[in-house]
């Protein structure tokens, strides 16, 4: 392994050197100029080094050995424990204020508000994402960054978001002050050598990232975990294409290669080049005959998203494989095709909820080199959470994610309801052949979804791609762990995108709305499910989903076909084309499932539906709700009207 120090030499940049040491050794090996990096790189690396003022700089290699190191570092630093009873794996304890994504303190920086959000009616706040002028951003920088990696190191992350080689993939060079940050991207990125190799002078984004904690300390740690949440910022600089993030140590807030990147700032870069950055699964769907099809699914987090990315169907001989669970990189090829890349490495995923009965892929993959964070462990090396489904063998007792001594039956939960797993994608037993393909996979069907418990069928189809348009740009959903929001409320998520929109959602809806005007375009069909809804008598769900989902995907399959036997199976509604009576595959469920309820459409229910989401649009994207939109919101008014 090769590791790499900077100093600082004198006051100006082209005075830093770098200098190689070998690991456990004092041995110096050899001195050269942060010009050995490609210039750009090492002009971003120079002026934060003068900005945070760090006691050295590490570039990242990627290496076996380099991982063991960091990993070393953490545990002696008790930022984390190894955990014996599984292979290579590792637990996380935050401070009590790191755990989710901080959307209130999550912003993006252009010149003119409208660019970053639309301007909401009568002076609502707006609800579409956070801006932050250009001025206000370089004063909030500067009371954060001078010095702020002063006494520790300052990792240079250069990464992939894709495959190496893809048309579709960009670059990214993160500068962080948490080893825990370049373990958990060494995991869900593309890292090291190879790509700064590949890079070269290329385009990158800049990501600059730290904890707020220089040293000596001015108070203590909590769990040895450094954050500053009091002054916490997450803010993106799309015109530069640049990320700056203080303060928090928490994977959606540090882990810039993820939603900030892979979304907020790719979602501008994909308006900007034609093509769809986005919250959504990628997955592959294979017939009894043979034939496969691949979707992209748009869900808000904790709403089954990744257990269906890993599915076991349960209808005989079909079979699903996993190309992503979380974000979904597209564009058309020159035939016409949308394909799409995962433009991830690993899986982030919510850990509470995740079982053998509900996601076995998943349980099977984080048993070795995985990073858990905020969830329950055992005294026999293990973890634990709520939903875990397993009984704690004799003897063996639970500590909590706050470090507490937990039974079953506590009010406490053993794991914060985000706790989250860190793991290779490539140890995922469904993982697709070609889930690394350059050219990605052609999709076929998007399907967004939400959690609700009334009201919202369990399956239909849009009419078309505006109407689909619309359908997404609708979506609401019981609010999730994932951010800071408390309780179950349902809340407007459009595209499941909301708290991850790059530029004004006006302005990506009419980019979405574009693609049906680009000639050539092979438009995938658009359909909405909700796994969710529940009896109104008795609370419970009126279907049993997970590997029974796969009775939805084989009639959204037959759809995607064409021909007179998907026109045979669905029937025209007041939201879409619902399964006629006796389309979908029910045979062999264990318990009867009841299909009127599963789509009844209460007239009250989307008469109320129809006037919160106009309400929303009108007041949330005002002036710059495209034309299109308006016309669908009057078509659901008009049908619902003419429901009996």
């Amino acid at each position: 392994m090769t590791l790499f120090y900077a100093r600082v030499m004198g006051p100006l940049s082209h005075s830093l050197k770098l200098v190689c040491f070998h690991p456990g050794s004092s041995r110096l090996a050899h001195s050269s100029s942060l010009s050995s990096l490609p210039r750009s790189v090492s002009e971003f690396v120079s002026r934060s080094v003068e900005l945070c003022k760090p006691a050295g700089v590490h570039v990242c290699t990627g290496s076996p050995e380099e991982t063991a190191e960091i990993l070393g570092t953490l545990e002696r630093d008790g930022m984390i424990r190894r955990l014996p009873k599984l292979t290579n794996c590792w637990l996380a304890r935050t401070d009590p204020k790191d755990v989710a994504r901080v959307e209130s303190k999550t912003v993006i920086v252009t010149t003119r508000q409208r660019d970053t959000v639309p301007v909401p009616l009568g002076g609502a706040k707006s609800q579409l994402g956070n801006w932050m002028s250009e001025k206000d951003f370089e004063r909030a920088k500067q009371e954060r960054f001078p010095g702020c990696m002063a006494g520790r190191k300052m990792y240079v992350i250069p990464y992939s978001m894709g495959p190496l080689g893809s048309p579709i993939s960009k670059f990214g060079v993160q500068l962080t002050d948490s080893p825990y940050v370049v373990a958990s991207m060494g995991v869900m990125t593309r890292m090291g050598s190879k790509v700064m190799e590949s890079l070269g002078d290329g385009e990158f984004v800049k990501c600059l990232h730290s904890l707020g904690r220089p040293l000596p300390l001015k108070a203590p740690l909590v769990n040895n975990w450094p954050c500053n949440p009091e002054m916490t910022l997450i803010a993106h600089v799309p015109d530069r294409r640049e990320i700056v993030s203080f303060g928090s140590g928490y994977g959606g807030n540090s882990l810039l290669g993820k939603k900030c990147f892979a979304l907020r700032i790719a979602s501008r870069i994909a308006k900007d080049e034609g093509w769809l950055a986005e919250h959504m699964l990628i997955l592959g769907l294979t017939s009894p005959a043979g034939v496969k099809r691949y979707v992209a699914a748009a869900f808000p987090s904790a709403c089954g998203k990744t257990n269906l990315a890993m599915m076991r169907p349960s209808l005989p001989g079909w079979k699903v494989e996993c190309v992503g669970d979380d974000i979904a990189w597209m564009k058309f090829d020159s035939q016409g095709r949308l394909r799409a890349i995962n433009p991830e490495n690993g899986f982030f995923g919510v850990a509470p909820g995740t079982s053998m009965k509900t996601n076995p892929n998943a349980m099977l993959t984080v048993q070795s080199n995985t990073i858990f964070t905020n969830v329950g462990e055992t005294s026999d090396g293990g973890v634990f959470w709520e939903g875990l489904d397993e009984t704690l063998p004799p003897g063996v007792s639970v500590t909590s994610w706050l470090g507490k001594t937990w039974k079953p039956g506590d009010k406490e939960p053993c794991a914060h309801p985000n706790s989250r797993f860190c793991a290779p994608a490539a140890q995922c037993p469904s993982m697709d052949k070609d889930w690394e393909s350059p050219e990605g996979v052609p999709i076929d069907a998007i399907i967004f979804g939400g959690r609700r418990p009334e009201g919202v069928p369990l399956v239909y189809e849009s009419f078309n791609w505006r109407h689909g348009v619309f359908v997404g740009a609708a979506m609401r959903s019981e609010s999730t762990a994932a951010a800071e929001h408390k309780g179950k409320v349902i809340m407007h998520d459009p595209f499941a995108m909301r708290p991850f929109f790059g530029y004004n959602f006006g302005h990506y809806l009419s980019h979405w709305l574009s693609m049906e005007r680009r000639p050539g375009l092979q438009l995938p069909r658009v359909f909405h499910v909700n796994w969710f809804r529940k009896d109104p008598a008795g609370g419970r769900f009126l279907w049993p989903g997970f590997g029974e989902n796969a009775r939805v995907l084989d009639w959204i399959f037959r759809r995607c076909a064409g021909g007179e036997e998907a026109e045979r199976i669905a029937r025209p509604s007041a939201v879409g084309y619902l399964p006629r009576e006796g389309a979908l595959d029910l045979g062999g469920l264990s318990e009867p499932v009841d299909t009127q309820a599963l789509f009844h459409l209460p007239k009250a229910f989307w008469e109320k539906e129809a006037r919160e989401i106009r309400a929303y649009l009108t007041e949330q994207v005002n002036v710059d709700l495209p034309a299109e939109i308006e016309e669908e919101m009057k078509g659901l008014e008009e049908r619902v009207r003419g429901m009996e």
